[in-house]
């Protein structure tokens, strides 16, 4: 059981926003001001992915669900990927600036539980303020667009008020390394704006390997099959070196997917521009109509989605050759966009969800199976005229005769394309190694060394 959070001893506090419009309560998280632009989400749950998704950073969130808290936080076991299993960033990282609610539960109660919210937020030094009519706040927000703010506490110096959007958020929450998880057969190349735990658990559920390298890493340089975009916080126009790396990607052939802030880039990058919202789009109950075109005309149906963004693409601007694949259908804004001749696509709100809904979470398969008809393609187009067959396997009764059963039929396949072949096989004992099966034969050790000399020798394709 977590410690109880204590009112009494909690001090008082106090959110402020530009205009001097104040809202009193208690502090309670981190004893420490802070200050940032303050946003609202209307999610009734999933607390703990809201507050480490790197989209916030920079942001003081207020949720308009009444108690927020009521079943804790989880423990920061992995899973199979080695993903932190509850949360948006390894680790439970929390990348909000502060957090302001009704009604804190201050003894949670759930199986998964390991310590309460506050405890949670003391432990990584953010600030929270509780007893605040978050139902005016938010009424007053809908007015003034979003605002700048900041959460001053008693016995402290009141901070300055601070525009987080013109930071390069992108850069603060961009991973710095390349990483890789899973094994698949199909390369996807991640370019991480901010990207949420769960999208990468999305596309792992399919034949993929997904490669993480940061926000200005040179695309160029990387051979993937399918280039995926991530959501990120801030203004997408200050980052130029993606949007140069977008472009170029947009000259080549293979599929092209965003989610969030790679909406905008792709929109960016294509040549199109984007505009600050009011108060943007934040939580698990926006309404987008999907677009579908059809032979008979054009079919609309809606889907309810989750959304965490403060920037949109101003669809009027794109070039010839994209269309309106989504949008919001409360403000008509782009939610998003798609070539009409390429496999090229992002949308502004989130299909990886965690806490719902799941209408959209289609998408990635979707574009995992554009990425495997275009790496076919690819192949077909290939003229292969040489290939290179490791045909060992263990020198035992059992393992020796399958290895050379599956080596001699491919080779004979192989032959009756016309295809010229080179064999390694250390077992000079089989049916592989006759002088019919392959063109040429190497009988020695399949090592690194082995294999490398002879590929240097007979350049296969």
């Amino acid at each position: 059981m977590s410690t109880p959070f204590s009112i009494e001893s909690a001090k008082r506090a106090k959110l402020v926003l530009r205009n001097d419009v104040e809202y009193k309560g208690y502090g309670f998280g981190a004893d420490k001001p802070i200050a940032g632009e303050v946003v609202f989400a209307t999610g009734m749950v999933g607390y703990p992915e809201s507050l480490t998704d790197p989209s916030y950073h920079g942001q003081i969130l207020v949720f308009t669900t009444p108690m927020v808290g009521n079943y804790g936080i989880p423990d920061l076991s992995k899973d199979c990927f080695g993903l932190s299993k509850h949360f948006e960033s390894q680790e439970g990282k929390i990348w909000v600036s502060g957090v302001v609610v009704s009604e804190l539960c201050t003894e949670p109660e759930h199986w998964q539980n390991l310590m309460s919210l506050h405890e949670w937020l003391k432990s990584q030094g953010i600030p929270g303020v509780m007893m605040v009519d978050t139902r005016d706040l938010v009424l007053r927000l809908r007015d003034l667009g979003t605002a700048l703010g900041k959460i001053d506490l008693e016995g402290h110096e009141p901070v300055a008020f601070s525009d987080s959007n013109v930071r390069h958020l992108v850069a603060e929450v961009s991973t710095t390394e390349k990483k890789t998880y899973g094994t698949g057969s199909l390369k996807i190349l991640c370019v991480d704006m901010g990207v949420k735990l769960n999208t990468l658990r999305c596309f792992l559920q399919y034949d993929v390997q997904i490669t993480v390298v940061p926000h200005n890493h040179d695309i160029q340089k990387e051979k993937y099959d399918g280039l995926f975009i991530s959501n990120g916080p801030g203004n997408p126009q200050l980052c130029e070196e993606t949007i140069r790396n977008v472009r170029w990607a947009l000259t080549q052939e293979k599929p092209i997917f965003g989610i969030c802030m790679g909406n905008q880039i792709m929109a960016l990058a294509a040549g199109g521009e984007t505009y600050k919202m009011k108060f943007g789009h934040r939580g698990q109950n926006q309404p987008c109509v999907r677009h579908t075109v059809k032979k008979s005309g054009t079919g609309k149906s809606v889907v309810i989605t989750t959304q965490n963004h403060g920037f949109a693409v101003d669809f009027s601007s794109m070039p010839e050759g994209w269309t309106e694949t989504f949008s919001n259908a409360n403000d008509k804004s782009n939610e998003g966009i798609g070539h009409a001749e390429k496999p090229f696509s992002a949308v502004q709100f989130h299909p990886e969800g965690r806490c719902g809904p799941m209408d959209t979470e289609y998408l990635f398969k979707q574009f995992v199976d554009e990425v495997k008809e275009a790496k076919i393609a690819r192949m077909k187009k290939l003229e292969v005229r040489k290939v290179l067959v490791l045909g060992a396997g263990g020198i035992t009764i059992a393992q020796a005769g399958e290895f050379d059963y599956s080596g001699s039929q491919c080779l004979k396949s192989l032959r009756e394309e016309g295809i010229e072949t080179v064999l390694i096989n250390p077992n000079i004992a089989t049916v592989q190694t006759d002088y019919e099966s392959a063109d040429k034969v190497y009988c020695c050790p399949v090592t690194p060394a082995e294999v490398e000399r002879i590929i240097e020798k007979e350049r296969p394709d």
